[in-house]
């Protein structure tokens, strides 16, 4: 049994034993801190955030939707590796290449029926595999049901983001 079916098996287990186990919480705090360079915070790790030089930043980061598709490039991945060995479906390699579409007017308010966002986002799997069409098939099934960042993408999730006033002493 491969490890990764061996954790997909055990975490389910663990699941259906204890279903309060299942939620979980990721937090992420993030800090302006040159031009449009953020600082972004989560668990133990910092990563940089930024515009191009052609925004007026210091482009020494991706843009905040670059990190979208890096998000769901990755989780893919994870999830097509995850589903192969639990279904045992031979895989030896995944990767994902992702682009997304988006008209600026939409972020600078020149058309109100513009998204800000992403209008489509199209890519290409690619896995070596000695595994039939119809596994192929399955697993594909199986990760667009089970990928969470996908899952994120396709539905609305409920954001509320609440704006409090800080004021800043004089020094």
């Amino acid at each position: 049994m491969s490890k990764f079916k061996e954790i997909f098996m055990h975490k389910q287990e663990i699941l259906s034993k204890r279903p309060e186990k299942a939620r979980a919480e990721v937090h992420a705090e993030s800090r302006l801190v040159d031009a449009f360079r953020s600082h972004v915070k989560t668990r133990g790790f910092e990563v940089i955030v930024d515009q191009p030089a052609n925004m007026g930043s210091t482009d020494q980061g991706p843009r905040p939707s670059e990190y979208v598709l890096a998000a769901l490039a990755a989780c893919h991945e994870v999830t097509y590796r995850l589903y192969a060995d639990a279904m045992e479906i031979d895989l030896q390699e995944v990767a994902v290449s992702v682009t997304g579409v988006s008209d600026a007017k939409g972020f600078f308010g020149l058309d109100a029926d513009t998204p800000a966002g992403f209008s489509e986002i199209n890519g290409t799997v690619s896995l070596t595999s000695n595994a039939t069409q119809e596994e192929i098939e399955r697993l594909r099934q199986a990760v667009n049901r089970h990928c969470p960042v996908l899952d994120d993408l396709r539905k609305p999730v409920p954001v509320n983001l609440q704006v409090q006033r800080v004021e800043k002493t004089p020094a």
